[in-house]
């Protein structure tokens, strides 16, 4: 590179000289013009790999216009006098814009542009045969970075990946969800085949241990399994997992007019904080209707564990210790759907290696749907759940039921609501293209916030701050497709008494052609937001992108980033022509410099013939400094 530069300003110099000389022929002489002048700038100067950017210049005097990149010839632009290109940098690059005048004097001005990695590699894909899976179409891909490995699970299995090149995975073949407790004597009824989809895995940062959490699937006993590993490090020799379960059936169970349910729970959510560890989950009513299942979210049960002696690794049969404490959280169901339009909450999960203060409560979040009962299709509130700690001295401890508040914000169009008018659960509404004449769509899952509701303590700046995301519709102009979609973000900021209330939020919707879904939101150390979400349109195969700004500039744009453009499509060739798709994703920030961001999403290969999975590692310009 040295040499190549010498070279290229050896040219420059050596231009210069001829300019400044005169040359004769046939008697004559030929006087030099004015110098040329040149005038260059580039934006964004700090960017991602795969994002563009924009060169633009102004010259007089000049007769040709060339751009080098690292000293090595680009391209000619046009015109001479002035413009912009747009370029695609893949790596820090120096462009130097060199104008030459009709005597030949040559000027230059010079840019830089730096630009951050994008890495990618295949996760698990669907499997082939290995442990099953209830529905083979809903991939529900949820991960998380430690300090050695990243941690990928999907459906009924699991595996960690090494996170430097080649990205080597750590056991020979994924292991099955039930692996910490299928060799447990007496059996454990967390064991396989019990866990069926909606596992989380998860790394405790203030700990730095790897936490697996699941419910059970197995009727008519519901049960919900933790297992805490003894390392940070997952390709340890001495890796073992302290597990522990506790039986759901007892909350789940009632009974009206003489007749006795036992709901299913459903769409766990786990989150890490300092006093226990935390899980949501939706109550399901389930019934077939005419031979067709259908399920209705009737309720919301929230439990706590016992996280100190989890850690601790402290056997559940030893006595006076609890590991679980839950609640059913008393609701009002919307009287035409006869669901609860709050569903779906997710709890606090903490980024950082930062604690919150001492004695803060835990919160969870959730939507606040707009009821069917009049054909309302926007709503202006989310939900916030207050959660005092637990004291697990107490004989027995009692997780007590949490304050509600809501919480105004701008008015949303939950994403695909009541595109099946029957029904507000329904949310098929994603553009893919067309299998012939039939159209082919995809899940939103807007009726819910999308995980992770992230926990950050600047302790640096003195604030605490939390983040989500969710899909809309974006209602940009009448000529759009009515039903696109795009992402909405919060940030909340506690109250001076230590509730989260919303200090910002924007729309993530750059175009108004593709529909974007299943979002996935975390900040780094220096409050520089991604928000991970798959993309589709009519014309436009699923794919991965994400968004990035900093949360610290008011009103800050947003800038986006192509990870995969969809090679495939989940194709349904029977009527309604609506594919599961997945109904999450995750995206979390490495506690080792905490500002690297890993996130994994689904994509379909080409072919249609299954599923696979990207995970994605990036940092954001400035992110590290």
């Amino acid at each position: 590179m040295i040499q190549q530069r010498a070279k290229f300003l050896g040219m420059l110099l050596g231009l210069s000289i001829l300019a400044g000389c005169s040359s004769s022929g046939g008697g004559g002489s030929t006087a030099a013009g004015p110098a040329p002048t040149v005038n260059l700038s580039i934006s964004p100067t700090s960017i991602v790999a795969s994002q563009s950017v924009t060169l633009t210049w102004l010259s007089t005097n000049a007769a040709s216009v060339v751009i080098y990149a690292n000293g090595s010839s680009l391209q000619a632009v046009q015109p001479v006098a002035g413009g912009s290109t747009t370029l695609l940098p893949t790596a820090n690059t120096a462009y130097t814009l060199v104008a030459t005048g009709n005597g030949q004097q040559t000027t230059s001005a010079a840019v830089n542009v730096s630009v951050t990695a994008l890495n990618s590699f295949d996760g698990m894909p669907e499997p082939a045969s290995a442990f099953g899976t209830k529905n083979p179409n809903d991939v529900d891909p949820y991960g998380a970075v430690g300090t050695k490995q990243f941690m990928e699970y999907v459906n009924t299995q699991y595996q960690a990946y090494s996170k430097a090149p080649p990205y080597t995975p750590v056991w020979s073949s994924p292991q099955s969800i039930g692996t910490p407790w299928n060799s447990l004597s007496p059996p454990s009824p967390c064991a396989d085949p019990a866990i069926q989809l909606d596992a989380i895995v998860t790394f405790d940062r203030l700990a730095q241990r790897w936490v697996i959490a699941a419910k059970t699937t197995q009727t008519p006993r519901y049960y919900f399994c933790i297992a805490v590993s003894n390392t940070d490090d997952l390709s340890s020799k001495s890796l073992a997992w302290y597990t522990y379960y506790g039986e759901l059936t007892q909350f789940l169970t009632v009974t009206k007019n003489g007749v006795t349910t036992v709901y299913q729970p459903d769409w766990p959510k786990f989150g890490t904080w300092t006093d226990s560890y935390y899980a949501a989950m939706d109550e399901i009513d389930v019934q077939i209707v005419n031979g067709v299942r259908q399920n209705t979210e009737v309720g919301v049960l929230a439990c706590a564990f016992n996280r100190t002696q989890m850690l601790a690794g402290l056997p559940q049969s030893t006595v006076g210790f609890y590991p679980m404490e839950c609640i059913v959280i008393p609701v009002s169901l919307d009287p035409s759907s006869l669901s609860y339009l709050g569903h779906s909450l997710i709890p606090a999960d903490i980024d950082g290696t930062s604690a919150p203060p001492v004695g803060r409560d835990e919160f969870m979040v959730s939507i606040e749907n707009p009821s069917i009962q009049n054909n309302a299709t926007s709503s202006a509130s989310i939900n916030l759940w207050d959660f005092k700690p637990v004291n697990w001295a107490a004989t027995p401890p009692a997780l007590n039921a949490p304050t509600l508040t809501t919480l105004a914000v701008p008015t949303y169009n939950p994403g695909c609501y009541l595109f099946d008018p029957q029904s507000p659960t329904i949310t098929n509404c994603i553009l893919e293209p067309p299998l012939g004449t039939n159209p082919q769509y995809l899940d939103s899952n807007g009726d819910r916030l999308m995980p992770r509701f992230a926990y950050r303590n600047f302790t640096t700046t003195g604030y605490e701050s939390y983040s989500v995301s969710h899909t809309v519709q974006t209602n940009l102009n009448s000529t759009q497709n009515p039903w696109q979609t795009g992402i909405r973000w919060y940030e909340m900021r506690p109250d001076s008494g230590g509730t989260p209330a919303l200090y910002q939020n924007g729309l993530i919707s750059p175009d108004d052609t593709h529909f974007r879904f299943l979002p996935t939101m975390a900040q780094d150390k220096n409050a520089n937001a991604a928000v991970g979400y798959s993309l589709s349109s009519a014309s436009t195969n699923p794919g991965i992108d994400f968004s990035y700004w900093n949360l610290r500039t008011p009103n800050a744009p947003t800038t986006e980033v192509t990870i995969l453009s969809g090679p495939g499509q989940e194709l349904t060739p029977s009527a309604p022509f609506a594919g599961e798709w997945g109904t999450y994703s995750s995206i979390t920030v490495d506690p080792g410099d905490d500002c690297t961001f890993w996130y994994v999403n689904e994509y379909w290969p080409s072919g249609n013939a299954s599923w696979a999975t990207k995970i994605s590692f990036f940092q954001l310009p400035g992110g590290c400094q």
